[in-house]
């Protein structure tokens, strides 16, 4: 069976033999199903509310297709930029600084997203980045491509570091967020091999 993801036509499932790659990993998500939303909380108080959708998995996207954020008036997250934020602080903090702060030998992704594309945000993470020679020290971002702790909630990681890029979202724990989705769970647990 072939579905459209972003364009692209991909099969259903993921070969046993096949390398993990965004395209791939692409396949096994559900396909959203859309229902317009609009964010109540307005990053600056000049900017106009931007319309969302929400699908079955409780993924917010922008026309484009891009994941993003939603957070309420209440501050009330969406599952995604909540769990972004614990599979950050799991994977990406050690390097790259608590929060998307940053350190001395990372950069700080809070500002990196705010001119980065969701794309050039999957390459990177996908196949790692080398810049040789830059400043005091090489830097070196390691492809995660076939790291299915980072690969499966690739888009969470990508929707809570641009609340951070925005300002839509403060350093501290998030204490108010929409529930996960069985949808959500179901799709996750594909995506690590486990049973329904």
């Amino acid at each position: 069976m072939m579905n459209s993801v972003r364009g692209w036509l991909v099969s259903g499932i993921l070969p046993a033999s096949a390398g993990m790659s965004a395209v791939v990993l692409a396949a096994t998500l559900v396909l959203p199903v859309p229902a317009v939303a609009q964010d109540a909380a307005a990053p600056a108080a000049t900017a106009q509310p931007v319309a969302k959708e929400k699908d079955e998995l409780g993924k917010y996207t922008l026309p484009d297709g891009d994941p993003t954020y939603n957070i309420g008036a209440d501050g009330t997250l969406d599952w995604y930029t909540y769990s972004g934020y614990r599979r950050y602080h799991a994977e990406c903090h050690v390097c790259h600084g608590p929060d998307g702060m940053g350190s001395s030998y990372a950069p700080a992704l809070a500002n990196s997203l705010k001119t980065m594309t969701y794309p050039e945000f999957m390459e990177i993470v996908v196949n790692g980045k080398r810049n040789v020679g830059v400043g005091t020290a090489d830097q070196v971002m390691p492809a995660f491509g076939e790291n299915k702790n980072v690969m499966c909630y690739l888009d969470d990681i990508y929707v809570y570091l641009k609340a951070r890029a925005d300002g839509a979202l403060g350093r501290e724990r998030p204490s108010k967020r929409e529930d996960k989705t069985k949808a959500y769970t179901s799709n996750e647990n594909q995506c690590f091999g486990r049973p329904g």
